[in-house]
């Protein structure tokens, strides 16, 4: 028994400094390098902060983009998805008031120019970005209600627009908090 005790002893604390201690630090480390130096990239505007690039925040007013719908109303500390299945009556309902609403909102766009990212909610609930044609199909009802051009803001979604990482992974994103402080920047 003390051949196998010792070694196990020797092991747990070898594993208790690499995993609660080495490790740990390595990523805090690491997270230094990063925009916001590990305490998360914060958005400002005009001298004050407005929130978190990387969480998700509602927006609902028709002059500014809409977020990602969240099943979690845009909660940090409770993030996570709705967990109902494609075919549950209750998430199919849910998500044909959306669209309804969405198209309410948005007049000129028809059921099959929504993109999915704007009737569903991420795994998440925390989803900060949408999809270039998410931004898009909403450029004629702010540009409207604002007295802009749309290709204006057709522009500036282009230039908000985050390309995949070197090319290759993951999909093209706008963040959607960066997209409406810059458009609130815009001058008329």
């Amino acid at each position: 028994m003390k051949t196998y005790l010792l070694p196990s002893i020797k092991l747990t604390i070898i594993l208790i400094v690499i995993t609660a201690g080495i490790y740990p630090l390595a990523i805090a480390g690491i997270g230094k390098f990063t925009p916001g130096h590990g305490d998360g990239e914060t958005i400002t505007y005009k001298g004050r902060v407005v929130g978190y690039a990387g969480i998700g925040q509602k927006f609902t007013k028709d002059e500014y983009f809409w977020s990602r719908p969240s099943a979690v109303d845009y909660n940090a500390a409770g993030s996570g998805g709705s967990n109902k299945g494609p075919s549950n009556p209750d998430y199919l309902k849910q998500v044909e008031g959306r669209i309804a609403d969405f198209l309410k909102h948005n007049p000129g766009v028809t059921r099959a120019q929504i993109p999915a990212e704007l009737v569903t909610a991420s795994g998440s609930g925390l989803d900060p970005d949408l999809s270039p044609a998410g931004a898009q199909v909403q450029v004629a009802r702010i540009a409207k209600i604002r007295g802009l051009s749309a290709d204006a803001l057709t522009k500036l979604v282009d230039a908000h627009t985050e390309k995949p990482m070197w090319g290759v992974f993951g999909p093209a994103k706008v963040n959607v908090l960066k997209l409406n402080v810059a458009l609130d920047e815009l001058k008329k």
